[in-house]
């Protein structure tokens, strides 16, 4: 379905989300409103178990919601079903995880092609060469062909970030990408999630690093399932 009412490239409407278990009904999401623009650097705050990583998954078509509407880049996404929600995730949201979640037998380079295998976005002959370019954008295609466990953290996060970026979809979302780096690789990674804004792409991030929030444009906070009203950072 295709949804034009608004600029929003992202607009959840009256969004819950409730899972079963056997001591009752939990509530991760309460009736949650909020939009998202188009090249903003957002952040997600919150406590564990606040309902941060719900959220960013109701956004990647990861898990729908239990009532509400998910719209993202013009298409309403909360009861699309699953075989047509892997292409479209594929070619609109790139993920970025905490733990790199690389594949340790393929090289770098093979990693952040394997987007592009799977949604044949781009012709096989162009996809190395793609791949190379991305690479060269995160400052890491000297290591294109080592395998993932000759890098360092930082350098694996990057290549994650690249393979995230493999099939060139308008929005970068990342839970904690940075709570496995130390202080100062964790600084060089956000400030390239803040150029990728820069350069058109919606980036979010789930952090609980407070202290980095004047480095976003817009921050929600997630209380109990409750998101807050936005709050946006002036420019200096």
């Amino acid at each position: 379905m295709v949804y034009s009412a608004n600029s929003a490239l992202i607009e959840l409407v009256d969004v819950s989300k409730s899972y079963l278990h056997a001591s009752g009904t939990f509530h991760a999401l309460r009736s949650v409103n909020l939009k998202i623009a188009t090249r903003q650097l957002v952040a997600i705050t919150g406590k564990s178990g606040s309902g941060k990583t719900t959220l960013l998954n109701l956004i990647a078509g990861i898990d729908q919601p239990s009532s509400g509407r998910v719209v993202v880049n013009g298409a309403q996404i909360d009861h699309m079903h699953e075989r047509m929600l892997a292409p479209w995730r594929g070619a609109n949201v790139g993920i970025v995880f905490q733990f790199f979640q690389l594949l340790p037998t393929l090289t770098v380079v093979e990693n952040v092609m394997l987007p592009m295998d799977f949604c044949n976005s781009f012709p096989k002959t162009s996809r190395r060469k793609r791949a190379l370019q991305l690479l060269e954008m995160v400052d890491i295609a000297n290591h294109a062909d080592k395998l993932p466990a000759a890098l360092s953290g930082g350098q694996q996060q990057r290549a994650a970030i690249a393979r995230a970026l493999a099939n060139d979809p308008p929005v970068l979302i990342a839970d904690e990408p940075t709570g496995n780096l130390d202080s100062i690789t964790a600084r060089s990674i956000f400030q390239l999630f803040a150029d990728l804004s820069k350069a058109d792409k919606t980036v979010i991030i789930v952090t609980h690093e407070r202290e980095i929030a004047a480095s976003f444009d817009v921050v929600f906070d997630v209380v109990d399932g409750t998101v807050s009203t936005p709050k946006y950072v002036p420019t200096i």
